[in-house]
């Protein structure tokens, strides 16, 4: 288990940013070691990420959005964009001091209040007690981001039941606990919301090496899918985002530390890049605004065209040569009507 322990990370530790709202729409500045990678294909010149938030001003204005994992890495950069859109945001993790730190610097800077508030999601105590802050300080959410993870690299067969536990409590437990808490709530007060959960395109087709975190992650995706058609009624709505590769420091530098898979990561992605925080930020804005109101159950993969590429069993033809292909070509001309 120190190994394991020693590979344990969290996408609430992905590496921090600075923040600018200059002119209102610029919500990011992040070093080049930190999102922009520093290698790229050559079609990445195509895809060049943008740094604006994408929906106009005010967007959530008089609306509350809560983010668990919400201090760091991706969390961050949804609490960031939502509060820069009008949102009043309530972030929570284990770590106080960090999300105080976070809240500070995001509210600085949007002019808008974020709240921080201690939670452990694998403890329905917990949750429980969080939610009722989080109801008192800010009143019932209107967005609800399950955002806390835990991940390591492992082969199966080296896996403790703790290990398996670790991870199951976190992903599928935590944000079970999380929803169902703030649903609840949200039944008896007879209000709506936009529940978002952060997943990963693994989820869909499993994975060796992260066993309980493929495991955890389908079945976060199962429980969306089942509430966005159980909780309509109640006038919820539940989706998933299924993000590729994202490059922060936070992540690499536990799972890629020689930097040596990260080429092979871009070598079959052909948008020839790692994603950005600020774009899944977008995206997470927009499925859970008024502009989506009408996405409900939907998984949406953004990975740059990873999952297609590496399933499709031909794609590895993109190595054949003009010169090859050539030849190839002459030789199957010849097989015609055998």
């Amino acid at each position: 288990m120190a190994a394991v322990a020693a590979l344990l990370w969290r996408s609430g530790a992905l590496g921090g940013a600075s923040v600018s709202l200059s002119g209102g729409r610029r919500f990011f500045s992040r070093g080049p070691n930190v999102l922009l990678q520093d290698s790229s294909a050559p079609q990445a010149a195509f895809f060049s990420p943008l740094q604006k938030v994408m929906l106009p001003p005010n967007t959530f204005q008089g609306k509350v959005a809560f983010v668990t994992g919400g201090g760091t890495g991706i969390g961050k950069g949804m609490t960031t964009a939502l509060s820069s859109l009008g949102a009043k945001c309530v972030i929570a993790s284990r770590k106080l001091d960090v999300l105080k730190g976070t809240a500070e610097e995001i509210s600085s800077k949007s002019g808008n209040k974020v709240y921080a508030i201690q939670c452990d999601v694998r403890d329905p105590v917990s949750v429980k007690n969080a939610v009722a802050e989080l109801i008192q300080v800010a009143g019932h959410p209107d967005v609800v981001i399950n955002n806390a993870a835990g991940n390591f690299i492992s082969p199966s067969e080296r896996l403790s039941a703790n290990a398996w536990k670790t991870i199951t409590d976190i992903v599928l437990n935590g944000t079970a606990f999380v929803t169902l808490e703030i649903g609840k709530e949200l039944i008896k007060a007879q209000k709506g919301a936009a529940f978002l959960a952060i997943t990963t395109i693994y989820a869909e087709s499993g994975s060796g090496f992260v066993l309980p975190s493929a495991s955890a992650k389908a079945g976060v995706e199962a429980m969306s899918k089942s509430l966005a058609a159980e909780w309509g009624k109640y006038g919820m709505r539940f989706n998933v985002i299924q993000p590729g590769p994202i490059k922060t420091k936070g992540a690499f530098s536990r799972l890629d530390p020689t930097g040596a898979f990260e080429k092979k990561m871009i070598e079959r992605i052909p948008c020839g890049r790692l994603g950005t925080v600020e774009e899944i930020a977008n995206l997470a804005a927009f499925i859970c605004s008024d502009y989506a109101s009408w996405v409900n159950g939907a998984v949406i993969r953004m990975d740059g065209g990873e999952y297609v590429s590496m399933a499709g069993e031909f794609n590895e033809l993109k190595k054949v040569t003009k010169e090859q292909w050539d030849m190839m070509e002459a030789m199957i001309r010849k097989t015609k009507g055998s």
